[in-house]
Protein backbone atom coordinates (compact mmCIF):
# COMPACT_ATOMS: atom_id res chain seq x y z
CA UNK A 1 0.00 0.00 0.00
CA UNK A 2 1.66 3.38 -0.75
CA UNK A 3 2.32 6.13 1.97
CA UNK A 4 3.17 9.49 2.80
CA UNK A 5 6.24 10.67 3.95
CA UNK A 6 4.95 11.12 7.62
CA UNK A 7 3.30 7.78 7.27
CA UNK A 8 6.51 6.05 6.71
CA UNK A 9 8.61 7.99 9.53
CA UNK A 10 5.71 7.41 12.04
CA UNK A 11 5.65 3.70 11.15
CA UNK A 12 9.24 3.40 11.52
CA UNK A 13 8.79 4.81 14.95
CA UNK A 14 6.14 2.98 15.83
CA UNK A 15 7.95 -0.74 14.49
CA UNK A 16 5.22 -0.87 12.13
CA UNK A 17 5.03 -2.60 8.56
CA UNK A 18 3.20 0.23 7.73
CA UNK A 19 0.15 2.48 9.20
CA UNK A 20 -2.72 4.41 8.11
CA UNK A 21 -4.09 7.92 9.00
CA UNK A 22 -6.61 7.63 12.59
CA UNK A 23 -4.46 4.49 13.50
CA UNK A 24 -3.21 5.12 17.29
CA UNK A 25 0.84 4.49 17.86
CA UNK A 26 3.39 4.36 20.44
CA UNK A 27 6.29 6.12 18.66
CA UNK A 28 9.62 6.24 19.54
CA UNK A 29 10.85 9.63 19.81
CA UNK A 30 14.36 10.37 18.36
CA UNK A 31 14.16 13.96 20.17
CA UNK A 32 12.87 15.93 22.82
CA UNK A 33 13.03 19.55 23.02
CA UNK A 34 12.69 22.21 25.28
CA UNK A 35 12.99 25.68 26.69
CA UNK A 36 12.97 27.65 29.49
CA UNK A 37 9.90 27.35 29.99
CA UNK A 38 9.60 23.91 30.17
CA UNK A 39 10.57 24.00 33.69
CA UNK A 40 7.11 22.41 33.94
CA UNK A 41 7.72 19.56 32.09
CA UNK A 42 10.78 18.80 34.75
CA UNK A 43 8.39 19.75 37.77
CA UNK A 44 5.77 16.93 36.69
CA UNK A 45 8.72 14.22 36.54
CA UNK A 46 9.23 15.14 39.52
CA UNK A 47 5.75 14.60 40.74
CA UNK A 48 5.70 11.30 39.21
CA UNK A 49 9.10 10.14 41.15
CA UNK A 50 10.68 10.19 38.05
CA UNK A 51 14.39 10.94 38.48
CA UNK A 52 16.14 10.19 34.65
CA UNK A 53 15.06 10.93 31.27
CA UNK A 54 15.19 7.67 28.55
CA UNK A 55 18.55 9.24 27.16
CA UNK A 56 20.27 12.34 28.28
CA UNK A 57 21.62 12.64 24.96
CA UNK A 58 18.21 13.05 23.53
CA UNK A 59 17.05 15.50 25.47
CA UNK A 60 17.55 19.19 23.90
CA UNK A 61 17.07 22.70 26.04
CA UNK A 62 18.00 25.98 25.45
CA UNK A 63 16.96 29.48 26.72
CA UNK A 64 15.08 31.46 24.53
CA UNK A 65 11.85 32.77 26.12
CA UNK A 66 13.18 35.17 28.90
CA UNK A 67 16.87 36.07 27.89
CA UNK A 68 18.24 38.55 29.59
CA UNK A 69 15.86 37.42 32.41
CA UNK A 70 13.59 40.75 32.59
CA UNK A 71 12.26 40.08 36.09
CA UNK A 72 13.15 38.05 39.20
CA UNK A 73 10.12 35.04 38.69
CA UNK A 74 12.34 34.68 35.16
CA UNK A 75 15.28 34.73 36.92
CA UNK A 76 14.50 32.37 39.33
CA UNK A 77 13.35 30.28 36.67
CA UNK A 78 16.30 30.00 34.91
CA UNK A 79 18.03 28.97 37.87
CA UNK A 80 15.45 25.92 38.67
CA UNK A 81 16.48 25.34 34.74
CA UNK A 82 19.88 24.87 35.15
CA UNK A 83 19.35 22.89 38.28
CA UNK A 84 16.70 20.75 36.72
CA UNK A 85 19.67 20.01 33.25
CA UNK A 86 22.43 19.28 35.96
CA UNK A 87 20.27 16.65 37.98
CA UNK A 88 19.07 15.22 34.86
CA UNK A 89 22.09 14.76 32.97
CA UNK A 90 20.97 16.56 30.14
CA UNK A 91 23.82 16.82 27.51
CA UNK A 92 22.72 19.38 24.99
CA UNK A 93 22.03 22.37 27.07
CA UNK A 94 22.31 26.07 25.48
CA UNK A 95 22.39 28.44 28.61
CA UNK A 96 22.36 32.03 27.49
CA UNK A 97 25.07 33.31 25.45
CA UNK A 98 25.41 30.16 24.17
CA UNK A 99 22.91 29.00 21.65
CA UNK A 100 19.84 30.94 20.78
CA UNK A 101 16.11 30.26 20.13
CA UNK A 102 15.68 26.40 19.85
CA UNK A 103 13.73 26.06 16.58
CA UNK A 104 17.19 27.69 15.20
CA UNK A 105 19.66 26.85 17.21
CA UNK A 106 18.59 22.89 17.45
CA UNK A 107 18.97 22.04 13.26
CA UNK A 108 21.85 24.79 13.29
CA UNK A 109 23.64 22.66 15.72
CA UNK A 110 23.21 19.32 13.73
CA UNK A 111 20.95 17.86 16.38
CA UNK A 112 18.20 17.06 14.56
CA UNK A 113 18.01 14.46 11.87
CA UNK A 114 15.87 13.79 9.04
CA UNK A 115 13.75 10.52 9.33
CA UNK A 116 13.12 10.80 13.08
CA UNK A 117 9.85 11.74 15.36
CA UNK A 118 11.04 14.85 17.12
CA UNK A 119 8.55 16.53 20.06
CA UNK A 120 8.61 19.43 21.95
CA UNK A 121 6.86 22.12 24.67
CA UNK A 122 6.40 24.50 22.14
CA UNK A 123 3.91 24.21 19.40
CA UNK A 124 6.21 25.53 16.49
CA UNK A 125 8.10 22.46 16.95
CA UNK A 126 6.81 21.97 13.81
CA UNK A 127 9.86 23.94 12.36
CA UNK A 128 12.08 20.83 11.94
CA UNK A 129 9.70 19.52 9.12
CA UNK A 130 11.97 21.13 7.27
CA UNK A 131 14.51 18.66 7.42
CA UNK A 132 12.68 15.86 6.38
CA UNK A 133 11.03 14.95 9.92
CA UNK A 134 8.27 14.53 11.85
CA UNK A 135 7.82 17.24 14.43
CA UNK A 136 4.95 18.58 16.88
CA UNK A 137 4.40 20.20 19.39
CA UNK A 138 2.89 18.81 22.92
CA UNK A 139 1.85 19.86 26.26
CA UNK A 140 4.13 19.93 29.67
CA UNK A 141 2.58 16.67 30.19
CA UNK A 142 2.84 14.82 27.52
CA UNK A 143 6.60 15.97 26.83
CA UNK A 144 7.65 14.72 29.95
CA UNK A 145 5.75 11.78 29.61
CA UNK A 146 7.98 11.22 26.31
CA UNK A 147 11.55 12.48 28.37
CA UNK A 148 10.81 9.84 30.70
CA UNK A 149 10.04 7.08 28.71
CA UNK A 150 11.13 7.95 25.02
CA UNK A 151 8.11 7.35 23.00
CA UNK A 152 4.48 9.14 22.61
CA UNK A 153 1.02 7.85 22.05
CA UNK A 154 -0.70 9.62 18.91
CA UNK A 155 -3.04 9.36 16.05
CA UNK A 156 -1.58 9.33 12.82
CA UNK A 157 -2.56 12.31 11.14
CA UNK A 158 -4.13 12.15 7.31
CA UNK A 159 -1.97 14.23 4.75
CA UNK A 160 -2.79 17.06 2.85
CA UNK A 161 -0.50 17.90 0.10
CA UNK A 162 0.52 21.29 -1.06
CA UNK A 163 1.44 21.60 -4.17
CA UNK A 164 3.45 25.12 -5.43
CA UNK A 165 4.44 24.96 -8.91
CA UNK A 166 6.42 27.52 -10.77
CA UNK A 167 8.90 30.37 -8.67
CA UNK A 168 8.47 33.35 -6.16
CA UNK A 169 9.39 36.43 -7.71
CA UNK A 170 12.72 38.42 -6.03
CA UNK A 171 10.95 40.17 -3.61
CA UNK A 172 8.80 37.09 -2.61
CA UNK A 173 9.78 34.24 0.09
CA UNK A 174 9.02 31.39 2.13
CA UNK A 175 7.41 33.82 4.33
CA UNK A 176 5.07 35.39 1.82
CA UNK A 177 4.01 31.51 0.34
CA UNK A 178 3.35 30.33 4.00
CA UNK A 179 1.25 33.26 4.46
CA UNK A 180 -0.45 32.68 1.19
CA UNK A 181 -1.39 29.26 2.09
CA UNK A 182 -2.68 30.18 5.58
CA UNK A 183 -5.12 32.84 4.16
CA UNK A 184 -6.13 30.34 1.75
CA UNK A 185 -6.97 27.21 3.74
CA UNK A 186 -7.94 29.39 6.84
CA UNK A 187 -6.36 28.53 11.06
CA UNK A 188 -8.26 25.30 11.44
CA UNK A 189 -7.74 24.53 7.52
CA UNK A 190 -5.00 21.69 8.22
CA UNK A 191 -6.63 20.91 11.71
CA UNK A 192 -4.64 17.74 13.34
CA UNK A 193 -3.30 17.24 9.27
CA UNK A 194 0.19 16.78 8.38
CA UNK A 195 0.88 19.36 5.46
CA UNK A 196 3.08 18.30 3.29
CA UNK A 197 4.78 21.02 0.74
CA UNK A 198 6.00 20.02 -2.27
CA UNK A 199 6.43 21.43 -6.21
CA UNK A 200 8.99 23.15 -7.75
CA UNK A 201 8.90 26.38 -6.04
CA UNK A 202 9.57 24.64 -2.69
CA UNK A 203 12.00 22.76 -4.30
CA UNK A 204 13.85 25.76 -5.47
CA UNK A 205 13.57 26.96 -1.75
CA UNK A 206 16.54 27.24 0.39
CA UNK A 207 16.50 25.58 3.98
CA UNK A 208 15.81 29.36 5.93
CA UNK A 209 12.64 29.77 3.84
CA UNK A 210 11.53 25.68 4.24
CA UNK A 211 11.70 26.35 8.07
CA UNK A 212 10.36 28.85 8.08
CA UNK A 213 7.34 27.17 6.75
CA UNK A 214 7.31 24.12 8.59
CA UNK A 215 7.18 26.59 11.38
CA UNK A 216 4.05 28.01 10.70
CA UNK A 217 2.17 25.02 9.94
CA UNK A 218 0.57 25.33 12.79
CA UNK A 219 -1.15 28.54 12.24
CA UNK A 220 -2.79 26.89 10.20
CA UNK A 221 -3.70 23.99 12.89
CA UNK A 222 -1.94 21.39 11.60
CA UNK A 223 0.09 18.54 13.85
CA UNK A 224 3.05 18.64 11.35
CA UNK A 225 4.44 20.45 8.49
CA UNK A 226 6.87 18.55 6.72
CA UNK A 227 9.14 18.93 3.44
CA UNK A 228 10.64 15.49 1.62
CA UNK A 229 14.61 15.34 2.26
CA UNK A 230 16.50 15.96 -1.36
CA UNK A 231 19.61 17.48 -2.61
CA UNK A 232 19.34 20.52 -0.45
CA UNK A 233 18.63 18.96 2.95
CA UNK A 234 21.16 16.90 2.36
CA UNK A 235 23.65 20.25 1.59
CA UNK A 236 22.30 21.35 4.96
CA UNK A 237 22.83 18.38 7.53
CA UNK A 238 26.69 17.28 5.87
CA UNK A 239 29.10 19.05 8.63
CA UNK A 240 26.31 19.49 10.90
CA UNK A 241 24.97 16.09 11.42
CA UNK A 242 26.98 13.57 13.26
CA UNK A 243 24.35 10.45 13.53
CA UNK A 244 23.26 8.28 10.76
CA UNK A 245 19.99 8.95 9.33
CA UNK A 246 17.19 7.81 7.38
CA UNK A 247 15.52 9.30 4.64
CA UNK A 248 11.84 8.49 3.53
CA UNK A 249 9.42 10.14 0.88
CA UNK A 250 6.25 9.83 -0.17
CA UNK A 251 4.92 6.82 -2.81
CA UNK A 252 4.33 8.56 -6.01
CA UNK A 253 0.67 7.28 -5.88
CA UNK A 254 -0.04 8.07 -1.79
CA UNK A 255 -2.97 8.91 -0.90
CA UNK A 256 -4.01 12.45 0.36
CA UNK A 257 -6.91 13.64 1.69
CA UNK A 258 -6.73 17.06 -0.03
CA UNK A 259 -4.14 18.40 -2.46
CA UNK A 260 -3.80 22.03 -3.62
CA UNK A 261 -2.21 23.33 -6.03
CA UNK A 262 -1.12 26.84 -6.81
CA UNK A 263 1.07 29.02 -8.86
CA UNK A 264 4.73 30.73 -6.68
CA UNK A 265 4.70 33.55 -9.50
CA UNK A 266 1.04 34.75 -8.69
CA UNK A 267 2.53 35.28 -4.57
CA UNK A 268 3.38 38.61 -4.22
CA UNK A 269 4.50 39.70 -0.57
CA UNK A 270 2.13 39.66 2.01
CA UNK A 271 0.52 40.49 5.21
CA UNK A 272 -1.19 39.09 7.74
CA UNK A 273 -4.02 41.46 9.16
CA UNK A 274 -4.94 41.70 12.53
CA UNK A 275 -5.76 39.08 14.29
CA UNK A 276 -5.44 36.40 13.01
CA UNK A 277 -2.32 34.84 10.69
CA UNK A 278 -5.06 33.65 8.12
CA UNK A 279 -6.03 37.56 7.38
CA UNK A 280 -3.90 38.09 4.70
CA UNK A 281 -3.73 40.69 2.02
CA UNK A 282 -1.37 41.56 -0.45
CA UNK A 283 0.82 44.50 1.28
CA UNK A 284 0.14 46.65 -1.69
CA UNK A 285 -3.39 46.37 -0.24
CA UNK A 286 -2.50 46.95 3.80
CA UNK A 287 -0.25 49.86 2.49
CA UNK A 288 -0.41 52.81 4.46
CA UNK A 289 -0.88 51.61 8.13
CA UNK A 290 1.02 53.39 10.16
CA UNK A 291 3.45 51.32 12.54
CA UNK A 292 5.10 52.14 15.68
CA UNK A 293 7.65 49.32 15.76
CA UNK A 294 8.93 46.78 13.34
CA UNK A 295 9.84 43.24 14.27
CA UNK A 296 12.70 41.23 12.48
CA UNK A 297 13.98 38.02 14.14
CA UNK A 298 12.17 35.15 15.44
CA UNK A 299 12.14 31.23 15.31
CA UNK A 300 10.60 32.36 12.17
CA UNK A 301 12.36 34.80 10.55
CA UNK A 302 15.80 35.49 12.47
CA UNK A 303 18.27 33.49 10.24
CA UNK A 304 20.96 34.98 8.72
CA UNK A 305 19.37 34.74 5.37
CA UNK A 306 16.25 36.99 6.89
CA UNK A 307 19.03 39.29 8.30
CA UNK A 308 20.66 39.76 4.87
CA UNK A 309 17.43 40.53 3.37
CA UNK A 310 16.57 43.15 5.85
CA UNK A 311 19.68 44.62 5.58
CA UNK A 312 19.98 44.80 1.53
CA UNK A 313 16.63 47.17 2.02
CA UNK A 314 17.53 49.54 4.91
CA UNK A 315 21.58 49.93 3.59
CA UNK A 316 21.72 53.62 3.37
CA UNK A 317 18.12 54.69 4.64
CA UNK A 318 16.90 55.66 7.88
CA UNK A 319 14.13 54.00 9.99
CA UNK A 320 11.56 56.15 10.18
CA UNK A 321 10.76 59.05 12.28
CA UNK A 322 8.59 57.82 15.25
CA UNK A 323 8.98 54.41 14.42
CA UNK A 324 11.02 51.71 16.15
CA UNK A 325 13.04 48.78 14.73
CA UNK A 326 13.75 45.92 16.82
CA UNK A 327 16.50 43.07 14.61
CA UNK A 328 17.17 39.43 16.72
CA UNK A 329 19.31 37.37 15.42
CA UNK A 330 17.41 33.45 15.69
CA UNK A 331 21.34 32.08 17.72
CA UNK A 332 24.66 33.59 18.81
CA UNK A 333 26.45 31.97 15.12
CA UNK A 334 23.59 34.48 13.23
CA UNK A 335 24.56 37.31 15.21
CA UNK A 336 28.15 36.43 14.61
CA UNK A 337 27.33 36.20 11.06
CA UNK A 338 25.81 39.89 10.56
CA UNK A 339 28.29 41.36 12.65
CA UNK A 340 31.14 39.80 10.52
CA UNK A 341 29.23 40.55 7.19
CA UNK A 342 28.60 44.43 8.40
CA UNK A 343 24.70 43.74 9.02
CA UNK A 344 24.68 44.85 12.68
CA UNK A 345 25.94 47.88 11.11
CA UNK A 346 23.61 48.46 8.88
CA UNK A 347 20.66 48.40 10.81
CA UNK A 348 22.57 50.27 13.69
CA UNK A 349 23.32 53.26 11.22
CA UNK A 350 19.63 53.10 10.03
CA UNK A 351 18.73 53.57 13.36
CA UNK A 352 17.29 50.23 14.57
CA UNK A 353 18.13 48.15 18.04
CA UNK A 354 20.02 44.63 17.62
CA UNK A 355 19.04 42.73 21.05
CA UNK A 356 20.30 39.06 21.50
CA UNK A 357 18.65 36.11 20.36
CA UNK A 358 15.29 36.04 22.14
CA UNK A 359 11.52 35.20 21.51
CA UNK A 360 10.84 38.29 24.29
CA UNK A 361 8.58 40.18 22.07
CA UNK A 362 7.08 37.36 20.14
CA UNK A 363 5.13 35.64 23.01
CA UNK A 364 4.60 39.34 24.71
CA UNK A 365 7.35 38.76 27.20
CA UNK A 366 9.85 41.97 27.10
CA UNK A 367 12.56 43.39 24.89
CA UNK A 368 10.42 44.74 23.16
CA UNK A 369 6.41 44.99 24.24
CA UNK A 370 3.73 47.40 22.32
CA UNK A 371 0.99 49.70 24.31
CA UNK A 372 -2.36 50.53 24.03
CA UNK A 373 -3.28 51.77 20.38
CA UNK A 374 0.57 51.00 19.14
CA UNK A 375 0.86 49.08 15.93
CA UNK A 376 3.83 46.53 14.76
CA UNK A 377 4.68 45.15 11.60
CA UNK A 378 6.78 41.91 12.60
CA UNK A 379 8.62 38.59 11.00
CA UNK A 380 7.16 36.94 14.01
CA UNK A 381 4.25 33.74 13.95
CA UNK A 382 1.63 35.06 15.48
CA UNK A 383 -0.39 37.92 16.26
CA UNK A 384 -3.36 37.51 18.32
CA UNK A 385 -5.08 40.26 20.42
CA UNK A 386 -2.50 40.95 23.29
CA UNK A 387 0.47 38.77 21.68
CA UNK A 388 2.92 41.70 21.55
CA UNK A 389 1.79 43.64 24.22
CA UNK A 390 -1.79 45.79 25.30
CA UNK A 391 -4.67 43.96 24.14
CA UNK A 392 -5.48 47.83 22.47
CA UNK A 393 -2.17 47.21 19.80
CA UNK A 394 -2.15 45.34 16.79
CA UNK A 395 0.27 43.29 15.36
CA UNK A 396 0.53 42.59 11.30
CA UNK A 397 3.21 39.86 10.14
CA UNK A 398 5.07 39.91 6.92
CA UNK A 399 9.03 38.59 5.41
CA UNK A 400 11.87 40.43 6.35
CA UNK A 401 11.67 42.57 3.19
CA UNK A 402 8.32 43.33 3.79
CA UNK A 403 8.98 44.46 7.35
CA UNK A 404 12.42 46.52 6.46
CA UNK A 405 10.53 48.25 3.91
CA UNK A 406 7.93 49.80 5.83
CA UNK A 407 10.39 50.71 8.73
CA UNK A 408 11.73 53.45 6.34
CA UNK A 409 8.60 53.81 5.10
CA UNK A 410 6.97 54.30 8.57
CA UNK A 411 3.97 52.84 7.48
CA UNK A 412 3.01 49.37 5.70
CA UNK A 413 4.17 48.99 2.15
CA UNK A 414 5.36 46.55 -0.61
CA UNK A 415 9.00 46.19 -0.61
CA UNK A 416 9.17 46.27 -4.25
CA UNK A 417 8.06 50.12 -3.93
CA UNK A 418 10.84 50.70 -1.41
CA UNK A 419 14.18 51.71 -3.58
Amino acid sequence: MPHTVTEKILAHAAGLPSVTPGDLINARVDNVIGHDITTAAFRVLEKWGIDRVFDPEKVLFTVDHFVPSPTQDAAAQLKDLGNYIERYGIKHYFAPGHGGICHAIFPEAGLIRPGTVVVGSDSHTCTYGALGAFSSGMGATDVAAAMALGEVWLKVPATIRFDITGRLGPWSTGKDLILYVIGQIGVDGALYKAMEFTGEAVRALPMDDRFTICNMAIEAGAKNGIIEFDETTRGYVEGRVKEDYLVFHSDPDAEYETTYRWDASAIVPMVAQPHSPANVAPAADVKGVRVHQVVIGSCTNGRISDLRAAASLLKGKKVAKGTRLLVIPATQQVYLEAMREGLLEIFIEAGGMVTPPTCGPCFGGHMGLLADGETAISTTNRNFPSRMGHKGSRVYLASPYTAAASAVAGEIVDPREVK
